[in-house]
C-alpha cells in the first residue's frame, strides 16, 4: 500500500526533547527475563517475513492464546456480552475467537513498530484524511490526535510519525524489559514520548504546533474521572480531553487505524477536527468521543481491546466471580 508524502504544514524547527538515559540491556539478562527475550527473538525473526505471513502466524498464536488464557478470555467474553447484546450467542463466541486472533497479530505488529523502516511501513499503510491534519496544523496550535485502545494502536501511533514530526502519550508497560524496548522504539521515531503524567509536556508539544497522539479511553478513576456511557454501559472515563483542548486551543481530530481484512496492510483514517469542541460539558464531549469509538468497533469488532476490565467501578464489578 502506498502512503502520501508527509504533510507540509509550517512549523518551527524542532529538536528532540531530552529523554531519560536508556537502561543498559545487560541489566535484563537475569533468568526472569529469559522467556521475554525468547519471545522477542521469535517476533524479530517473524518480522523478516512478508506481512501476510506474519499475520497468519499471529492469528495462529492468538488461537493458542484463546485456549490457554482463561482469565483474558472470560473478561473479553463479558465485555462483548455487555456491549454487543444484539449479536446472537454464536456470533459473540465467534467474535471472541477472532479477537484473540487479532491480539496475536498485534504481538508481531509491535515488532514492526519497533524495528521496521519508514520505507517498509509506508508500503503497508494507506492514509485517509491527511488534509484534515494539514488544515489543523495550519492554525498553529498543534493537533490532539484522539485515538483509542484497539489492537492496532501501536501501529497507529507509529504510523502518525510517517507524516511528520510527532509526539505520543503512552502508559508504561509493567514488564521492565518491554518498557525499556518500547521507550527506545518510541523515542527513536518521535519528537517526544510523553508519559501519562507529563501533562505539561503534552501542552508544550501542542504549543510547538505538533500533532500529539492521545488515547484516553481506558478505565480511569483519578481526578477528571466521571461515569460516561460506553455502549450504554456506565464506564469510569477520563473527561480531561475537553480541558486540554480548551487550554491549548488545539483542534481535536479522531484518529483510528485498522488492520485490513486481507492481512496485507493497514488503513489509518484521520477525521476532520471535531466541530464545536470542547463544549461547556466535558461529560457530553466524552460521550461524543465514545460514540466515535463505538462506530469504529462496529466496523472492526475483533480489533477492539476487549480483554480489559473496562466497566469495573466503585461498587460494581461485572468481572467478579460469583461465590
Amino acid at each position: 500500500m502506498s502512503t502520501p508524502d508527509p504533510h507540509t504544514a509550517t512549523r518551527p524547527a524542532l529538536e528532540k526533547h531530552r529523554e531519560p538515559e536508556p537502561v543498559p540491556l545487560y541489566r535484563f539478562l537475569g533468568p526472569r527475563f529469559w522467556g521475554v527475550w525468547f519471545g522477542i527473538g521469535v517476533v524479530r525473526l517473524v518480522n523478516l517475513l512478508p506481512l501476510r505471513v506474519q499475520m497468519l502466524i499471529g492469528r495462529a498464536t492468538g488461537r493458542l492464546a484463546y485456549l490457554i488464557s482463561r482469565r483474558d478470555r472470560r473478561v473479553a467474553a463479558i465485555n462483548i456480552d455487555l456491549c454487543l447484546p444484539e449479536l446472537a450467542p454464536a456470533q459473540r463466541r465467534q467474535l471472541l475467537r477472532r479477537h484473540f486472533e487479532s491480539l496475536g497479530c498485534a504481538l508481531f505488529e509491535t515488532g514492526l513498530v519497533w524495528w521496521a523502516s519508514d520505507a517498509r511501513l509506508r508500503r503497508l499503510i494507506r492514509f485517509e484524511g491527511t488534509e484534515n491534519l494539514t488544515a489543523a496544523l495550519a492554525q498553529g496550535h498543534g493537533a490532539l490526535m484522539l485515538s483509542a485502545h484497539f489492537t492496532t494502536l501501536e501501529m497507529g501511533a507509529r504510523g502518525l510519525t510517517l507524516l511528520g514530526p510527532t509526539s505520543i502519550m503512552y502508559l508504561t508497560p509493567s514488564n521492565d524489559l518491554i518498557a525499556e524496548l518500547s521507550r527506545r522504539g518510541r523515542t527513536r521515531h518521535t519528537v517526544q514520548a510523553i508519559s501519562s503524567d507529563q501533562i505539561r509536556d503534552l501542552l508544550q508539544n501542542l504549543k510547538n504546533n505538533l500533532p500529539v497522539w492521545y488515547a484516553p479511553d481506558q478505565r480511569f478513576t483519578d481526578k477528571n474521572s466521571e461515569l460516561v456511557p460506553f455502549f450504554n454501559q456506565p464506564a469510569a472515563s477520563n473527561v480531561a480531553t475537553s480541558r486540554l483542548a480548551k487550554i491549548s486551543k488545539a483542534p481535536v481530530l479522531p484518529y483510528f487505524p485498522a488492520r485490513c481484512h486481507d492481512n496485507r496492510g493497514y488503513v489509518i483514517r484521520i477525521h476532520p477536527a471535531l466541530d464545536r469542541f470542547p463544549s461547556n460539558d466535558p461529560i457530553a464531549d466524552t460521550r461524543r468521543f465514545h460514540e466515535l469509538i463505538e462506530a469504529q468497533v462496529r466496523d472492526y469488532p475483533d480489533q477492539y481491546l476487549w480483554a480489559y476490565k473496562r466497566f469495573r467501578r466503585e461498587g460494581f464489578d461485572p468481572y467478579r466471580r460469583s461465590v
